[in-house]
Parts: C-alpha cells; structure tokens; sequence
C-alpha cells in the first residue's frame, strides 16, 4: 500500500487544490454555511475513504443535490434540522448497502457511463470559461444549465466579455501554460521535476503573480471576489472555527417532512454515487472493480456524520476522482491526504487559502475537463455502432441542457429502444427448403426471445403452407418469455388440423392440453 506514497502524496495534494473552490461553490450554491461545505469534504476524505473499498473515489459535496438541499432548507425552516434529514438520509444509505441495492449500477449501459464522463468534461469546461476570464458571479461547483444568477451556461460565456478581469486572465493563460508544460516527457521523466504537481506550481505563481500586481499598484490587481473565500471570523484560530460548527436538531425527529427530505436526499445521493462509481471505474488505470454495496455504506456513514457536524450531503465525485487519477493516484491514501489537507490547511492555515486567484484553480479543473472529453471516447463509441452513439450522445446532450439524473435517464431509455428493436428485428432465423416433396422450415431463436417478438413469430407460424414441416430450435435460447412458450404450444396443439406436423427441440413448452380439453367430468 505505501509503495506508491511518493504518487499518492502528489495526487492528494491535486485533489485538495480542485476540491476546495468545488466544497465552496457548492456550498454557496445550496444556501449552506461555506464551512459545511469543507466539513463534507474532510469527512469524504477520511470516514468515506476508511471504510470504502475503492482506491480512487473522492466524495464531497455534489452539485447534483442542490434542487433538493435547497428545497430542504426552506421547508424545514432551519439549518439545523436539516442536518438531521441529513443524518436520516446516511442511516437510509447504509441499509440501502446492507440490503444490496448497489447492484442497480451494473444494468447500467456502458454508453451511457461513458457519456457522463464525456459530459461532465464538456461542463467542467464550458463552466470554468468565466472563471479564468475573472467573471465570478456563478459559483465554483454549479452544473446545472440554468444557473442561479438567472443565466444559462452558454449565455454566460458571452457576458463574461464585459466582465472580463485582466489580471485574471493573464493568471489563467500562465497557468495553461505551465499545467501544459508539465505534462511534457522532459517534465515528466525528470526526477526532480517529476515529484512536484504541476497543480501546486499553477497555484504558487498564481498567488506570486497576484502579489507582484499588489506590490506595483498595478490595476491588474485582484479583488478579493477572485480570491478563494472561505467567509472566516475575525480571529480564526482551531478553536474559533470548530466552534462555528451547527449540529442536528434531533426535536425535529417529529416532523415527518424531516424523514421524507431524508428520503429523498438518500435516493438522490445514492443514484449520484453509483453512476460516478461506474463512471470511475471507467477510467481507473488498474481497472478495479468498486463494490458497490460496500461504497453505499460508507456514503451512508460518511453523510451521518457530515450532519452530526453541520456538513453538507456528499456523494462520491466525478471530478475530484478523476483529478485523482489524472495526478496518479494509487491508493485510498491519496484520497485520505486530501482529507489532511483540508483539515492542516482550513484549521491552521486558513489565511494562506484566502491568497489562491479563482482563476488559477479553474484552469486545473479546465485542464481536467478536457481529459475527460477527449476526442478518442467520441471516435472509440461512433465505431462500436449507432446503437451506442445515439445514447452516448444523447446523454452528453441532456445533461449540458439539464443535469446528470436527466442527462443519465435519457440515454437509459434510447438505449433501451434500440435493444428493443434489435430484439424485435432478430428473434429467430428462418431457413426453408423441399425435402421430398415437403415444404420444410427451420427455426433457430436467439438468445433473447421476449413478448415483443410475438408479432413476428406468431406471423410464421400462421402462414406455414399446408403439410409442411417445421423445426423449432431452441438451442441457442437464454431467455424465452412465457408468452412465447405458450404460443408456439398452442400452436403445436392446432397444427395438426391443418396437416403440419411441428418439432420442436430443447425448449420446454407449456402444456396446454387442459386448456383446450375443459374440465374433466
């Protein structure tokens, strides 16, 4: 486990840098206090990844959740007995593992998986255009199409011009540059170089550059609304900031509302973590495989605890676990480093976090956006056929016009259109020939014969010519749907008087006999 220490230190660090504006924004977004954002991370960094048995996963807060935090809040009419539908929800997570609900995500279409990576890309980028520009009106972490400044993620882009923040954006282009540079084979195969993330550089000459505006009274000087903000007390000490921590109010374990928000926060948690788990082990280098059930349980935990403390629901994350695995990643000990991070750094040293420009983080969250939708996903599905491409793309489409849930449903059910059609198209093949003198046919079902194929069968058989012979095989059969077994022996049953004479090999047709006969006497 520690053979990898030296990746893993690198990859928690990243993945520190990318999560902090993320935890911020969301918390924003969700009309939360910005530490309980910070809250959900430490403990997705810490009580998540003890007890998950994934090595890459990184869980915080997730921007798929804020309709319903939202929602939340304002009806349960306080903070603090939100964060015992909070609790609620995490007990409701963990028997949602116990009971094995995890393996929905396995009848999951890999198409689908793969155009939420290739989403999540494209938004991760589109989003982070404003953001290097110095336009920060639309928090950090906010997914959505329709945001909540009233603009919409492509409207947005075209308004940031007459926002646009010089010094930002020469941050912004330096720091391309640099993430760029880094990933070059002379960064790369350097042994000295090589040890320090290009993240971490992207973020130190950010902050240097900033301070050189400040030094000259330059006017490309950033304001503090480009600046990390983490809304600290006027003496912010360990203390000080612990004690700002809310807790449950457990009183509100009469209100049924409180259980219903609890509901829906597990449900909602749960559909997010198993779609980024299967979109994780996407990407995972080792290709390991994340129990699923096990990982609910650990969401669950981990969401239990965020409420005790007055954190924000989580969800394992996407982006942070790709960044994860982008930086190398190996072990949970990364993910467990990005937890210290948050705790070292926010607890201790929270004035040093105050000094990063926006600018300079969004550039690593752009740089991690475009690995995600690189151009060979598109090339690798258009060539595995249309019946992938349709629901690849119409899952990359929803999602950049609504959000993942939707985004995620849409390619489920084009995908389920097109097995239907495939399954309707080719129940069975039909070879006819003469032999003696007789007509005779032979059919060979799929694999899969289901009752949308009755139609096509049923036409077959009721058009066989008179005194001919049909070989129904079932050999190659998987699954045959009852109403299928029927027909063909209720066929069977009456083709005897009309002198056609049905074999039927390997399938166990369903006695109709009584049926037809009545009732003995």
């Amino acid at each position: 486990m520690f053979k990898n220490i030296g990746s893993d230190l690198k990859a928690g660090l990243v993945v520190f840098l990318v999560a902090i504006p993320l935890c911020l924004g969301i918390s924003l977004l969700q009309g939360a206090p910005l530490m309980a954002g910070i809250i959900s991370g430490v403990i997705g960094g810490t009580i998540v990844s003890f007890i998950s048995k994934s090595n890459l996963s990184v869980s915080g807060p997730s921007a798929a959740l804020t309709g319903v935090v939202v929602v939340a809040i304002t009806s349960l009419g306080s903070y603090e007995k939100f964060l015992t539908a909070v609790c609620i929800a995490g007990l409701i997570q963990v028997i949602f593992g116990v009971i094995r609900a995890g393996l929905v995500s396995h009848y999951i279409p890999s198409a689908v998986v793969k155009g939420e990576i290739a989403a999540v890309g494209i938004i991760l980028v589109a989003k982070q255009i404003p953001h290097v520009l110095g336009y920060d009106k639309d928090p950090e972490g906010d997914q959505s199409f329709i945001q909540i400044d009233g603009k919409n993620t492509f409207s947005e882009i075209t308004n940031v011009f007459d926002y646009i923040s010089f010094g930002a954006v020469i941050i912004g282009l330096v720091s391309f540059t640099l993430l760029i540079i880094w990933q070059t084979s002379f960064f790369k195969k350097n042994k000295v170089l090589s040890l320090i993330p290009g993240p971490l550089v992207v973020v130190i000459v950010g902050v240097l550059i900033n301070y050189l505006y400040n030094m000259t009274g330059s006017d490309l000087a950033i304001k503090a609304e480009h600046l990390v903000n983490l809304s600290l007390p006027e003496n912010p000490t360990p203390l000080v900031i612990l004690s700002g921590f809310k807790t449950p109010d457990f009183s509100a374990l009469i209100d049924y509302n409180v259980f219903l928000y609890g509901l829906m926060i597990a449900a909602v948690a749960s559909i997010e973590t198993l779609l980024n788990i299967e979109a994780l082990d996407k990407i995972d280098p080792d290709s390991n495989i994340t129990p699923t059930n096990r990982e609910l349980i650990a969401q669950g935990a981990g969401n239990f605890f965020a409420g005790l403390i007055g954190g924000i629901p989580m969800t394992s994350a996407i982006v942070r676990s790709a960044a994860n695995v982008n930086a190398g990643g190996k072990t949970k000990i990364s993910v467990i480093v990005h937890g210290m991070f948050f705790i070292i750094l926010v607890l201790f040293f929270p004035y040093v976090l105050e000094l990063i420009p926006l600018s300079a983080l969004a550039a690593i969250l752009m740089f991690t956006g475009f690995r995600l939708t690189s151009p060979y996903i598109y090339k690798n599905v258009y060539k595995l056929g249309l019946d992938q491409f349709f629901p690849f793309i119409a899952t990359i489409v929803v999602m950049l016009l609504t959000d993942l849930l939707k985004g995620v449903a849409v390619g489920i059910f084009i995908s389920i259109i097109f097995i239907l059609r495939n399954n309707f198209k080719s129940p069975f093949k039909l070879i006819s020939e003469t032999i003696d003198g007789k007509p005779n046919y032979f059919m060979k079902l799929s694999q899969n014969v289901t009752f949308i194929n009755k139609g096509k069968i049923l036409n077959v058989l009721h058009n066989l010519p008179k005194g001919s012979i049909i070989y129904i095989d079932g050999g190659r059969v998987a699954f045959i749907d009852k109403d299928i077994l029927e027909l063909i022996s209720e066929f069977k049953y009456g083709a005897q008087k009309h002198g056609i004479e049905v074999i039927v090999e390997e399938l166990q047709l369903v006695d109709t006999l009584a049926a037809h006969s009545g009732p003995k006497k």
